[in-house]
């Protein structure tokens, strides 16, 4: 067990940064808007500074989250090109507080890992022979290890059939014994990888993916950082112990304020009140871009719940299937349907008061970001 006496000292971090002027909702927002809607890079930068890590979805529509996310911060991105470009980038696929793709120097500070279901001496023979035939293959696609190992069909953890040789392939993949070095038609394809000696200081690694969390999603209200603490043991199950003391390390280290009765924290070195450009612009933003992520923070700072409604009966869903986050400025003012069809795109707008701002600008703002929405797709608008 760990004595508290023995954790290392906090992170180095810079003095908190006073804001200039009090705190309040308003600045809050425009503090996370901001800060997440940087002026887009290229795509290896642009994931450096969300943290070093991009939610994936496999769900296309119009595209998949990760392209609607990096398609705002990566200049001239277009749908596809992280799949395209990620056999020759410093990137990988693996789970983090959910699936993604992350730098290495994230990845490093999580491997090796335990998993929550240990497996017994059975399944180990069965993932040592996996990682036997990933071998032999070099590069494994699921289909090619099935079909020589045979290992049929199981019940997935949704109650649904798949394969175990896929199973395993998954779960050596999170243990970090394979790597997923390209995809075939959205299939990973997997080779063998060598897991990474055990970090020498596990605290500090603990503070460093808290932080990855805070650059990534702040200004974040008290209970979403402490629940994205809490699901950061989904990426390095043996540190679980080290769950109270990270989060409180974190509040330490962080600048925070009271704002309506709720603690907000951000980094030490950023003013929320600072007069953050908002540019007179609408975007439609992925059901998991880091804007819109945390469903919590979301209601604070515009008022309105808004959920994803893909996995929901259609008679049920309030919005739509995947329903877009619509962005005006720094207010999110409704959400947007998009699809395409014969080449054309089509999108079908929704608004929380019922109709669109009165703002003589929001109409063209509109119409251009529709066109670069089609532009990115590859498509008509």
């Amino acid at each position: 067990m760990t004595r508290r006496s023995s954790a290392p000292p906090l992170p180095a971090s810079l003095p908190a940064t006073p804001p200039s002027s009090p705190v309040d909702l308003h600045a809050l927002r425009r503090h996370a808007v901001a800060r997440s809607l940087f002026t887009p890079t290229t795509l290896l930068q642009a994931v450096e500074r969300l943290g070093g890590f991009v939610q994936a979805d496999p769900l296309r529509a119009p595209a998949r989250a990760q392209d609607l996310t990096l398609r705002h911060r990566v200049k001239g991105y277009r749908a596809g090109d992280l799949e395209r470009r990620y056999p020759s980038l410093p990137l990988q696929e693996d789970f983090f507080i959910n699936y993604g793709f992350v730098t290495p120097a994230l990845r490093a500070l999580m491997h090796p890992r335990t998993a929550r279901r240990v497996w017994d001496d059975a399944r180990w023979a069965q993932g040592r022979a996996v990682l036997a035939e990933v071998q032999r293959l070099g590069d494994a696609h699921p289909a090619d290890v099935d079909a020589a190992l045979g290992h049929g069909a199981v019940k997935n953890w949704f109650g649904g059939n798949s394969r175990l040789s896929t199973e395993l392939l998954d779960g050596l993949h999170y243990r970090g014994h394979l790597d997923v070095v390209r995809r075939d038609n959205g299939t990973r394809i997997y080779r063998l990888s060598t897991p990474p000696e055990p970090h020498p200081d596990p605290q500090a690694a603990m503070d460093a993916m808290a932080d990855v969390l805070v650059q990534k999603y702040a200004p974040l209200p008290a209970g979403s950082l402490s629940q994205l603490i809490s699901m950061l043991f989904n990426a390095a199950h043996q540190w679980q112990h080290l769950r109270k003391a990270t989060l409180e390390r974190a509040k330490a280290r962080l600048a925070h304020a009271r704002v309506d009765g709720v603690d907000w924290y951000w980094p030490a070195d950023e003013d929320p009140t600072r007069g953050w450009r908002i540019p007179a612009q609408v975007r439609l933003l992925a059901p998991f871009d880091p804007v819109v992520w945390d469903r919590r923070r979301f209601e604070l700072l515009w008022g309105w719940p808004y959920r994803f409604e893909a996995y929901t009966p259609a008679p049920k869903r309030v919005r739509g299937h995947y329903a877009l986050p619509l962005l005006w400025r720094d207010d999110v003012i409704g959400w947007a349907n998009a699809s395409v069809k014969g080449g054309r795109l089509n999108v079908e707008c929704g608004y929380v008061s019922g109709q669109p701002p009165a703002d003589e600008k929001f109409p063209g703002a509109l119409a251009e970001e529709i066109d670069r929405m089609a532009v990115f797709l590859g498509v008509t608008a």
